[in-house]
């Protein structure tokens, strides 16, 4: 694991994938974001608020959003996630595909520099949670999967011709089977007899155990004899929550925390996730922290943090949140306590993937050519060689049966050069692949990360 290449409490002002792509792979211990949805509409702070000037589109094209180099990189080494990208462009939108895309080409560097005790939480709602879900299981696996948390809240949501929508989703993966979860921070306190917000009574059968504790009992399900489980729950300790949760509101107009900011959360929804995966001390990641929920929670927790958000704003905002809610003295965050930049960080690890088990054997440093999209060099290649299989010399009359590949394996985060592309048929690039895969690798080809290794 490398050791995070920024200091504590720094903001960085501009896109945060090349943020994300400059930080030290395996630095960080929790990512907790709370990204764009894909509501397809525009959002605007209240005027005169703390946030005011604030407002994003939520709104995406495939042509205008998407990059042709993520989609070659993508479909080059991660083929699985291209799918699952392509099935959201082709099941609901080019809109959703490209927010997908721009989702997917961001989470897989989350992942490069989550440490292997890590956790993600990503915020979203069921717009997009599906889409969202099918390429984190991807780039995290499927077994990697915990949660998916759902949010309740009383606010919005009013329709006269359908359920009222009134929930978020939380997707909560681990980097590995060896995560953080602390039990003991995230109980919920319980009162005897006292009802929760849904109007359900806690009440059950009250007593105290032998070392004097108070605690409530109550009736579960039946066990295969036919009786009934009872379930302990100490009053001092609280009951865990499940992954439905009910008793954090979404922000009222006249709460303490509100900034004005469109999309804000509350802090304690965001307390929960930070006591429940990380440590006192560990760092916290937000790379869409926008009016810094994320970071006032970690500050309060005394955990170290980082955030990243396009918003000219996001500065003023950080700081003062974290007078007034970060429960703290006002003269610790003047403006110099706060690291505030557009400077990119330089990598202290040598370049190094957080996952060494996924790349190929042979690194090629590539020369610098001008970058070209994957149709222009497959176009190239048939007009120098025809439609023939580079290794087996096989000639094809429809030129899709060859595929688009590397002469040698490509360098960790290089750029796609003509000087290193090949066509070959379907039998020849499994061949190949098998050939430059790393011994108990379990990918069907060398394209790294598109399946992460299940013995993590």
């Amino acid at each position: 694991m490398s050791n995070l290449n920024v200091e504590n409490r720094t903001l960085y002002h501009g896109d945060n994938l090349p943020f994300l792509r400059n930080l030290n792979s395996e630095s960080v211990h929790l990512i907790a974001t709370d990204p764009p949805f894909n509501k397809n509409k525009d959002f605007h702070a209240t005027p005169d608020s703390l946030a005011a000037g604030a407002s994003f589109q939520d709104r995406w094209s495939w042509e205008r959003d998407v990059h042709q180099e993520w989609a070659d990189q993508i479909t080059d080494d991660f083929p699985k996630l291209m799918e699952a990208i392509e099935s959201a462009r082709y099941a609901y939108s080019d809109a959703m595909g490209a927010f997908i895309c721009f989702m997917a080409v961001r989470l897989l560097e989350m992942r490069w520099i989550l440490r292997k005790d890590g956790s993600i939480y990503l915020h979203c709602d069921p717009t997009a949670s599906h889409y969202l879900k099918a390429i984190m299981d991807a780039i995290f696996g499927q077994r990697n999967f915990r949660n998916e948390i759902i949010w309740c809240y009383s606010q919005g949501g009013k329709s006269k011709n359908g359920f009222g929508k009134k929930h978020d989703n939380i997707l909560r993966y681990s980097k590995s089977k060896k995560f953080v979860f602390n039990v003991d921070a995230v109980g919920i306190p319980m009162t005897p007899h006292k009802q929760d917000r849904t109007g359900k009574n806690y009440g059950g059968k009250m007593g105290v155990d032998e070392k004097g504790r108070p605690y409530v009992e109550k009736q579960g399900t039946k066990d295969k004899s036919g009786k009934y489980r009872y379930y302990r729950y100490y009053l001092d300790e609280g009951k865990i929550p499940e992954d439905y949760w009910t008793d954090i509101n979404s922000i009222q107009s006249a709460a303490k925390e509100r900034t004005g900011y469109p999309t804000q959360k509350p802090i304690s929804l965001y307390e929960r996730i930070i006591k429940a995966s990380s440590n006192e001390g560990d760092v916290v990641l937000d790379p869409f922290c926008g009016c810094a929920t994320t970071l006032v929670a970690a500050e309060r927790l005394k955990r170290q943090w980082i955030g990243a958000d396009i918003w000219n704003k996001a500065h003023d905002v950080v700081i003062e949140r974290l007078k007034k809610d970060g429960d703290i003295k006002n003269n610790l965050f003047e403006q110099k306590s706060i690291i505030y930049t557009k400077e990119l960080p330089e990598r202290t690890d040598e370049g190094e993937e957080a996952a060494p088990n996924q790349q190929v054997r042979e690194r090629v440093k590539e020369p610098p050519n001008p970058y070209k999209s994957r149709q222009a060099m497959y176009e190239f290649l048939l007009t120098q060689h025809g439609s023939k299989c580079q290794g087996c010399d096989r000639e094809f009359n429809d030129s899709r049966y060859l595929e688009l590949d590397h002469n040698t394996p490509k360098s960790s985060g290089g750029l796609n050069h003509i000087s290193n592309r090949i066509l070959l048929c379907g039998p020849c690039n499994k061949l190949k692949s098998n050939i430059y895969a790393l011994p108990g690798l379990r990918l069907q080809n060398k394209k790294r990360g598109y399946m992460v290794d299940q013995n993590e």
